[in-house]
């Protein structure tokens, strides 16, 4: 199921508002296919895997990360119907599939034709790995990850304004891997007009990643960036999973104060700027008992000489 969780990986950031599953089929201790949601969401990671098999699915074992879709759709047939034609001896699926049209159906499906269907192994990784999509059918709104690039004392520039660059390659080119993983990233007016972002990612291989791009404004925004007035509107968002929110440091404050932020990226750079441009605005606490119990360390790593942080909001 590890192995089926992490081919679905592949797909994040390309198969919105579709989930990014992964699906292995192991038959005799072999894996006879292997396939992950494809690019636009089709075809789903159990049609390809299938087509891999061919007649080795039959009797075989089929892990995949999220429950088989069985309702109807004008883009292909239901995989539930795929497996259930193909006859495997056994499927084990990690996480149930939140989406009404299928909840539940998609499993009880495959029972009715007699084949062997396990849930909930792996079912913390497979959320973990598709948040955004669970996110967006159970709250609405995409999983919303913040990005901050600053110095030890907490600085994002200086007072003058310059920050590029407050961290080093390493810290730069992991970014731009997160980046290739959302479906769309946010930046404020006053950073899009101070610094004119490219917002793309700029990894050899994954140039084709770069997601589509969002201004947090009440004015206009430049052609082909979509426009949110506030951060609320981030729930108008029907086909967006996960969304990147790279700066500054008013759109940072307006996404905590709203507390739509999921997940925080902390780049820190080891340096001191002193009387400079701070990361974050004010977010509303309204005193410092406020502050504490809402983030969760889940994850911290040297990136070059930089350090990143990764924490979670806890609800």
């Amino acid at each position: 199921m590890d192995a089926a969780i992490a081919l679905g990986e592949r797909g994040r950031g390309r198969t919105a508002p579709n989930p990014h599953v992964g699906c292995i089929i192991v038959k005799d201790g072999e894996v006879v296919g292997r396939g992950w949601t494809q690019p636009g969401g089709r075809p789903h990671a159990e049609a390809v895997a299938l087509a891999q098999a061919g007649a080795a699915a039959e009797g075989a074992t089929v892990y995949v990360s999220l429950e088989p879709c069985a309702h109807e759709s004008g883009r292909g047939p239901a995989c539930a119907d795929l497996l259930a034609a193909a006859k495997p001896a056994r499927v084990v699926i990690a996480a149930d599939d939140p989406d009404p049209r299928t909840n539940g159906a998609g499993a009880e499906r495959l029972r009715a034709v007699g084949i062997a269907v396990e849930t909930g192994f792996g079912r913390e990784a497979a959320e973990a790995s598709m948040a955004g999509f669970f996110s967006r059918v159970r709250r609405g709104r995409p999983f919303v990850t913040l990005k901050l690039a600053l110095s030890i004392d907490g600085r994002i520039a200086l007072a003058s304004g310059e920050s590029q660059w407050i961290t080093g390659e390493d810290a730069r080119a992991h970014a731009h891997l997160e980046r290739a993983r959302a479906d769309m990233i946010l930046v404020g007016r006053g950073t899009n007009e101070a610094d004119a972002p490219q917002l793309d990612v700029r990894l050899p291989g994954l140039e084709d990643r770069s997601p589509r791009r969002a201004l947090l404004t009440r004015g206009e925004a430049p052609e082909g960036w979509a426009k949110l007035a506030s951060p609320e509107e981030i729930f108008s968002l029907g086909d967006v999973n996960d969304l990147l929110v790279e700066g500054g440091a008013g759109a940072a404050a307006s996404f905590l104060a709203a507390d739509l932020v999921d997940r925080l990226l902390v780049y820190r750079a080891p340096i001191l700027i002193g009387d400079g441009k701070a990361a974050v605005g004010d977010i509303g606490l309204a005193g410092l008992a406020d502050a504490h119990g809402r983030w969760r360390l889940a994850d911290t790593r040297a990136l070059g000489s930089d350090r990143l942080e990764v924490y979670e909001r806890t609800r």
